[in-house]
């Protein structure tokens, strides 16, 4: 049976409320918020019915939202229908607005009542549906690029597994754009702690005299500025995880902290006595040589050692070049996804060239290269046109029969088919002076399939028009 609690200044406002649903939902009203309050604290109702001038009462000195946040505090996911008289619809639509989920005008109908609770019941069940739709495509998404032909990254798909579900420390290694932070969010979403926060910070992005506060807090007045008390990201992150991008940035004291983290798993806000656990999980990254870093002894060897526990170092993308065509081919997908382009393939011409483009941004250049031709791409093929210039330049020519034994048999075929394809439909253009029945008959094909080719080899029929 569903609970609903009314917060009304006078008992006729809900009347007869009480006996026509009864049977149906569990009711208990109060007069006064400070009551209502402690009801909500014992009852756990799944909806609060608020007078307007009770809720404007509360606000008078916060917000509206500040009110509700109280709400939720003693009872999570309670529902708020806002009721108002009518001349007060404006003010309860703001209200709405500002965080309650709908509202109801006096006098209470027993049907309205059921209705809105219905139709909140729905809603929640839709979003539940849809946020579970969206961790399905987030999997599928995250899948695609997981996969992997390179055996480098195979076995650090392998360490990434066997160390997920511990508490381990893990510092992942490698240069800059190797999906570090992929790699982070991905032992997350395999933990015990995939359920709760995982916070990133940027260590580097943030300035050396605030790297304490943002990491651990700082209490009121702890220096210039601090006009009130600040939760840093390990109080934010508890029972979750924290990833610690570039790591070998942190000030030294900022890294005496962290180490007593590591040590105790306690930490001081800044200016303050309090000790506070810290219950999280610690992901750190680095594209530096820490080890080199501590020789140096600009990083604390014994911080070193305990960020160390796990590491994974990973690959560039030179490295695995077997996975350039998957990757194309995901982040081709991911565009697809979120823009309404439908841009099916990437031409032949570009894969060799990435093939043999050395990526000094590694997938994160990759995938930057792709969005820009995606932008501005106007057929269903990324052409070469639309690519950086410094991409072909480094494009060896495969002399016919050469056999590129950095590939697999399937990319070295796909490759080569692809090759000849477009060199046979050049030709026979060519023959037929663009005249597509003329071409398509003599290619065996039909008209339909002969469009379709010339789109994926980016053939333009008044090419070959002049042709002698």
């Amino acid at each position: 049976m569903k609970k609903l609690h009314f917060i009304v200044r006078q008992a006729s406002r809900i009347g007869d409320l009480h006996r026509h649903l009864a049977s149906v939902y569990d009711i208990g009203s109060s007069s006064r918020l400070p009551t209502a309050l402690e009801a909500l604290r014992h009852r756990r109702p799944e909806f609060v019915f608020l007078d307007i001038q009770i809720l404007q009462q509360a606000a008078s000195e916060s917000s509206y939202k500040a009110v509700f946040q109280t709400i939720g505090l003693v009872c999570p996911n309670v529902s708020i229908i806002v009721l108002a008289p009518s001349e007060l619809i404006a003010e309860a639509v703001k209200i709405v607005h500002e965080g309650a989920e709908t509202y109801l005008t006096y006098p209470l109908v027993p049907d309205e009542i059921g209705l809105v609770v219905s139709s909140i019941i729905e809603q929640n069940r839709a979003e539940s549906e849809l946020k579970y739709l969206r961790e399905q495509v987030w999997q599928e998404n995250e899948f695609d690029l997981l996969y992997s032909k390179s055996p480098a990254m195979k076995a650090v798909f392998e360490k990434i597994r066997a160390v997920a579900s511990t508490k381990s420390t893990v510092l992942l290694t490698g240069e800059t754009g190797t999906g570090k932070g992929f790699t982070a969010r991905f032992i997350h979403k395999l933990s015990l702690r995939k359920d709760e926060r995982f916070i990133e910070v940027h260590c580097g992005a943030i300035p050396d005299t605030l790297v304490e506060s943002e990491m651990f807090g700082h209490e009121k007045g702890a220096f210039t500025g601090a006009v009130r008390r600040k939760l840093g990201k390990f109080e934010i992150a508890k029972n979750g995880t924290i990833f610690l991008d570039e790591i070998g940035t942190i000030t030294p004291p900022a890294q005496i902290k962290l180490l007593q983290v590591l040590q105790d798993g306690t930490f001081h806000r800044v200016g303050g006595e309090e000790q506070i656990q810290a219950d999280v999980r610690i992901i750190a990254a680095t594209n530096a040589d820490l080890k080199q870093l501590c020789d140096e002894r600009l990083f604390r060897s014994d911080l070193f050692y305990r960020l160390n526990v796990f590491p994974v170092a990973l690959p560039s993308l030179k490295e695995r070049k077997e996975d350039i065509p998957q990757l194309a081919e995901a982040f081709l997908g991911r565009l697809n996804t979120f823009h309404s382009k439908a841009i099916s393939d990437v031409h032949p011409q570009v894969l060799e060239a990435f093939l043999a483009y050395s990526w000094p941004g590694n997938i994160r250049e990759l995938e930057n290269v792709l969005e820009r031709a995606y932008i501005l791409e106007k057929t269903s093929v990324l052409r070469p046109e639309n690519f950086p210039a410094e991409l072909f330049a480094h494009k060896t020519e495969v002399l016919p029969g050469a056999i590129d034994l950095d590939l697999s048999l399937a990319q070295v075929r796909a490759r080569e088919a692809a090759r000849v394809e477009r060199r046979y439909l050049d030709l026979m253009l060519a023959r037929c002076r663009g005249k597509i029945n003329d071409t398509a008959h003599a290619s065996g094909i039909t008209t339909r399939q002969l469009h379709k080719l010339m789109k994926r080899h980016s053939l333009v029929k008044e090419d070959y028009k002049n042709n002698s």
